[in-house]
């Protein structure tokens, strides 16, 4: 049985992930911000006969993330996995994103990131195991229009993974970045939600279960990137080899603000 902690749980990919660990045996430990939600999926995952755990937290705290690596040990008595995945969205161009705004998904993205990766990194060290998994974007391997921010806070969570496998190699510590594409959640709920507005954008889509069962597999079989829409590899290749024409490929994919 491994033991699993994941950050953002209360909805979307979050809770696929807590779900989807649940199922086969391991043992899920959901944090977030909403307690009633969190204790609600607590409930329907041990009424299935999974074990997981509800542990509130901001993940812009770094006490918070702090005591979820702490609960989590004194409750199963170790920590096998973080899944950082907490974050949020705004969609606009540069100059039209609020500065305050900006901070914010800095705050969340990356400093929330920062604060669970660092939390599960010294419960690493201390029992010499331990795999890190952070949920990116593919735009933080190659960003598009509307998406400045947004792509700027997930390719920092990118730099953040390669430099920690950098920094693990050679010992039994594991680091991986997943890089969904657009997923059927409750992310532009969120969006119309605090800031007034909706976003529109073209492109595949996929289900938040299908990235979970891409986060499983990353965890039997520890990898450094995972896609789990296979296609989006070949964009974060072609950038690399020739980004002028991923300029123009993905102008078909930008986010647009509607009212």
């Amino acid at each position: 049985m491994k033991v699993v902690a994941i950050t953002g749980a209360s909805a979307g990919i979050g809770l696929a992930c807590a779900k989807a660990i649940a199922a086969r045996g391991d043992a899920a430990v959901l944090s977030a911000r909403r307690s009633d939600r969190l204790d609600a999926e607590v409930a329907a995952i041990r009424a299935a006969g999974g074990q997981a755990l509800a542990v509130t937290g901001d993940v812009t705290s770094e006490a918070d993330m702090a005591t979820l690596v702490a609960r989590t040990v004194e409750r199963f008595g170790r920590l096998d996995v973080m899944i950082a995945n907490a974050g949020i969205g705004y969609h606009d161009t540069l100059e039209a994103t609020p500065p305050d705004v900006m901070r914010c998904l800095v705050d969340v993205n990356l400093m929330g990131t920062l604060y669970a990766a660092r939390a599960a990194a010294l419960q690493f060290a201390q029992q010499q195991s331990g795999h890190l998994i952070v949920v990116s974007s593919i735009v933080g391997r190659r960003g598009i229009a509307g998406s400045s921010v947004y792509s700027a806070t997930k390719a920092a969570q990118a730099g953040l993974v390669e430099s920690l496998r950098a920094e693990w190699h050679g010992t039994p510590l594991r680091a991986s970045a997943v890089y969904p594409i657009s997923t059927a959640t409750e992310f532009h709920d969120a969006i119309r939600r605090d800031y007034g507005f909706t976003v529109q954008g073209r492109g595949p889509r996929q289900t938040a279960d299908s990235v979970a069962q891409a986060v499983v597999r990353c965890i039997d079989a520890p990898k450094p990137e995972v896609y789990p829409y296979r296609r989006a590899r070949a964009l974060a290749v072609l950038n690399s080899l020739a980004p002028g024409l991923a300029d123009r490929l993905v102008t078909r994919f930008g986010r647009r603000r509607t009212p």
